[in-house]
């Protein structure tokens, strides 16, 4: 794994003696939101069709087929990130702000570059840090995706949302991953590609999470679908809350060195590859 660097974290005031058990407490409430909020950074790309009333079961089969053609498409993107926590809880208040540089390419995956940090020493460390590790690793490993091996599929009502038709669905999860949620979806119409996000964790990462709220946000750009914001809400069962944000900036598709995902997916459409009926 590619190391993420940063500048050297500043200091923060220790817990007085005693407080232990407290402090083991707030760590895993925190590096919990740090796994949640990785499960939802994965892009999707838009095909050229007209939305339309189908069978449930043939929404879900083309969404997969177009991120599967998206796997092919998209090259090459950057971004610019804001991540903010903020815990009250535990007798303790903290907060913490983060800017990154994410840069994903097909050929070697997602790599991260911290371009400022502030606040807390422990947010930084075992929230911040963690959650771009986790994402870094799952953009080769793809345990996460949004597919029939990993969930179930129940469709709920057909909607119109700023003038966009969607689908939404409830998802469940078929197999234990502290990556996976259970919750709705909401996948554009017209491009089958999932929009929003509101869910849960599947699993309960911590005794000391009584409830987690995740709100995940995707925008349209250029002919891909990426993440756009991300809210991740727990509430500690000893009292207080911690909360991650995540802006994931504007997009740069072209890669400097290189083509642009949009060309890369042209080259990529004249090869044999699975076609969405």
């Amino acid at each position: 794994m590619r190391r993420i660097d940063g500048p050297p974290a500043r200091s923060t005031r220790m817990p007085p003696r005693g407080a232990g058990e407290n402090r083991f407490a707030l760590l895993v409430v925190v590096a919990a939101l740090a796994v949640q909020g990785s499960a939802y950074a994965a892009a999707q790309s838009a095909p050229t069709m007209p939305a339309s009333s189908e069978p449930p079961a043939q929404i879900v089969q083309h969404m997969v087929q177009q991120n599967e053609i998206r796997a092919e498409h998209l090259k090459y993107f950057t971004s610019r990130r804001h991540y903010h926590v903020d815990f009250h809880g535990l007798g303790r208040a903290m907060t913490a702000d983060m800017d990154v540089q994410a840069t994903y390419n097909a050929a070697s995956g997602k790599s991260f570059q911290i371009i400022n940090e502030s606040g807390s020493h422990v947010l930084i460390n075992h929230v911040l840090k963690k959650l771009l590790e986790t994402e870094q690793d799952d953009s080769h490993q793809q345990k996460s995706a949004l597919t029939p091996s990993n969930y179930n599929f129940v469709f709920q009502s057909e909607t119109f949302e700023s003038g966009r038709p969607f689908y939404v669905f409830d998802v469940e999860p078929k197999v234990k991953n502290k990556l996976l949620y259970r919750g709705k979806i909401w996948i554009d119409a017209g491009d089958y590609a999932v929009a929003r996000v509101e869910a849960q964790p599947a699993e309960n990462p911590s005794f000391w999470i009584k409830k987690t709220e995740i709100h995940h946000t995707y925008a349209k750009s250029g002919e891909f679908w990426l993440p756009e914001k991300n809210r991740s809400e727990s509430q500690v069962r000893l009292g207080g809350s911690a909360v991650l944000t995540i802006d994931y900036g504007t997009y740069q598709l072209e890669d400097p060195h290189g083509i642009t995902s949009a060309e890369a997916g042209e080259l990529a459409a004249r090869k044999p590859r699975l076609e969405a009926r």
